[in-house]
């Protein structure tokens, strides 16, 4: 995932959780809004602690990152995505996150 891609920013992540629309189901809670200062589309992957140590919480991060650079999915340009892991992820392949995230965004 490139540099341009990513939010880093803590007030711009707790905005598009509080003001974008929801979408979820037992693996991920995915937020997005739109965002008209932007041209390209941005993400932002939050993993709690509670889903295991730091080796596993960043194998899932760069997992996700890898899934959405790969994917042929034609994002919403202007759009911003925060998307929060759960609990329950560590249960799934690779294959299988990759089939869930895009079922979730499409």
């Amino acid at each position: 995932m490139k540099k341009l891609n990513i939010i880093k920013k803590e007030t711009e992540i707790n905005d598009i959780i509080q003001t974008g629309h929801r979408i979820y189901n037992k693996y991920y809670y995915i937020y997005n809004k739109e965002n008209k200062d932007n041209k390209y589309y941005r993400f932002c992957i939050c993993v709690s602690k509670k889903l295991g140590n730091a080796v596993v919480r960043n194998k899932n991060k760069r997992q996700i990152k890898d899934i959405i650079d790969k994917s042929n999915l034609s994002f919403k340009r202007e759009n911003d995505y925060v998307i929060i892991l759960r609990k329950d992820i560590t249960s799934l392949t690779y294959d299988q996150k990759r089939d869930e995230l895009l079922s979730i965004l499409k």
